[in-house]
């Protein structure tokens, strides 16, 4: 379970996009849905195949956990490997490395957005929220990028607990980040249906709506306090065992703290659904929108037939899915 929500960490992505997306009521919908077939493909897909091609008992799997022998414990090259297909393996490696490039472009991007847009609201210093004259917080994503040197402590020699702590820790501030969301949806969808507005009037409406939302709620509450169930079973409490505690836990107080501090200073109160305020701001919204499809009527229209269908096979046939 730790292992499977470190790796799906990361779709609220589209969430911090929104922005700086063109046409979001457009957009955003369309990635969130595709959203769920990149999952279905890359993951699902991948994982039935990988199970299909590499023993749970092959030797090239245990000998490489055992002497940690790093991308060479990938079950995607060993499947490779074990097909004897020469060359496929390094180049596999390599679009990991590459994948990992991009992973880390996804992330320094939410990290500084965040960080701008908490100190666009006061809270977080100030200086966070200057910009250059491209518009980039460069100071939210300089701070951001220093956590990334976090990453040297993997040269220590046992480098799977290392990156085994990273996991955990991790994992349950994205399971926090998550509780937020599905928290924050619920009271936004509370408050919809007491000023009566309906599906219709909405961009995306989220499939499982307010039930839907609360089902996701308590399974990443469940997730959250027993994804490290082991460390209070079988045995004394060693020192490996209070090292997954911490980096296991840590998130959960932080985060309370954090939270129960914020409503100490600042004072802020809940709002009530009936008080909820849905149209502040839409009608900057409103006139991007405008703006946006005007330009791109232009466009339209300057462009012949032929690139126009080329344009439209690209996003039926290819952008869909990358």
């Amino acid at each position: 379970m730790v292992t499977a929500t470190f790796a799906y960490l990361g779709t609220e992505l589209v969430g911090v996009t929104v922005g700086e997306a063109q046409n979001p009521r457009k957009t955003i919908p369309r990635a969130i849905k595709l959203t769920f077939f990149r999952i279905l493909f890359f993951y699902c897909l991948s994982v039935l195949l990988i199970g299909t091609l590499v023993p749970y008992n092959s030797p090239d799997l245990l000998f490489a956990n055992k002497n940690g022998r790093g991308a060479n414990a990938s079950p995607f090259v060993v499947a490779i490997t074990l097909s004897k297909i020469p060359a496929l393996p390094d180049i596999l490696n390599a679009c990991i490395l590459l994948f990992v490039f991009s992973a880390s472009n996804s992330d320094l991007y939410i990290a500084s957005r965040t960080l701008y847009g908490l100190a666009s609201d006061g809270d977080a210093p100030a200086i966070f929220k200057r910009t250059d004259r491209r518009g980039v917080p460069i100071y939210a994503l300089g701070a951001s990028s220093l956590f990334g040197l976090l990453a040297y402590m993997n040269v220590a020699q046992d480098s799977t607990k290392v990156f085994g702590y990273f996991v955990n820790v991790v994992t349950i501030f994205g399971l926090l980040t998550w509780i937020s969301i599905l928290v924050t949806h619920i009271w936004f969808t509370r408050a919809r249906n007491a000023q009566g507005l309906t599906d219709e009037q909405m961009p995306f409406v989220s499939p499982g709506g307010l039930y839907g939302s609360c089902a996701a709620l308590a399974m990443c509450i469940l997730v959250a306090l027993t994804k490290n169930f082991d460390v209070f079973v079988g045995g004394d409490f060693g020192n490996e065992k209070y090292k997954n505690f911490i980096t296991g836990y840590i998130g959960i107080p932080v985060y309370l703290a954090l939270l129960i501090t914020h409503k100490l200073v600042v004072k802020t109160k809940g709002v009530k659904p009936h008080e909820c305020d849905f149209y502040t701001g839409k009608d900057i919204i409103d006139a991007e929108e405008e703006k946006f499809l005007e330009k791109q009527a232009r466009k339209k229209a300057a462009q012949g037939d032929m690139a126009r269908k080329g344009g439209r096979f690209y996003r039926t046939f290819v952008a869909w899915l990358f």
